[in-house]
């Protein structure tokens, strides 16, 4: 995950990692399992998702694709498999459900967090504290090793990019913080310290 991948990093100056995801279920029990519209803007809501317009508007570009490009072709590759006999032993049919079911589970997830999303507007953000799209210089104090990293919404974090999720431990550590702090950020190698260098936007 990208979390994790940036922990390492901070741990790890000259790591790299990488975090892979498999889709191994059923469609019926996709579907079966598969939280609903409702559900999921419940739980966005519950964990507003801060962003930029920016990130807001790639994730409408990207929700669009997937509703105008990706539905369309899913249930076409439904009605091919259908069209080839016995639905009881038929995998491509089988396995053409499960990735519907898999794609309408994000286009739902997606819509959630754009319902969910609240704008920010960087012309206002502070420089003097750690938050919400600050970007932090900082330095491992045990190696010496300096990095910089921006914090945003889950949605938007890449760590290729140097933008890390504001729910990772490091970040976690960071918000509220000034220049000259040094904080504890947990890692999976354990607790590393980090002192905070530069804060800008």
């Amino acid at each position: 995950t990208v979390a994790a991948a940036a922990e390492h990093v901070a741990a790890n100056p000259d790591a790299t990692t990488k975090a892979t995801a498999q889709h191994s279920t059923k469609a019926a029990t996709t579907d079966a399992a598969a939280p609903n519209f409702t559900q999921l803007l419940k739980k966005k809501i519950n964990t507003m998702a801060y962003m930029t317009q920016e990130g807001y508007d790639n994730l409408v570009t990207q929700l669009r694709r997937m509703e105008q490009l990706d539905r369309p072709a899913a249930s076409a590759a439904i009605a091919e498999a259908r069209d080839k006999g016995d639905l009881s032993e038929n995998a491509e049919y089988d396995a053409a459900k499960e990735a519907q079911a898999i794609l309408e589970n994000k286009i739902n997830e997606l819509k959630a967090t754009i319902a969910a999303a609240k704008i920010i507007d960087t012309s206002k953000l502070r420089t003097d504290i750690v938050q919400i799209l600050s970007t932090v210089e900082m330095k491992n104090v045990k190696v010496g090793a300096k990095m910089k990293y921006t914090i945003v919404s889950e949605s938007e974090a890449d760590l290729r990019a140097g933008k890390i999720s504001s729910t990772t431990p490091i970040a976690q550590a960071l918000l509220g913080h000034k220049v000259g702090d040094v904080v504890d950020a947990q890692t999976p190698r354990g607790v590393i310290q980090l002192e905070i260098l530069d804060i800008s936007v």
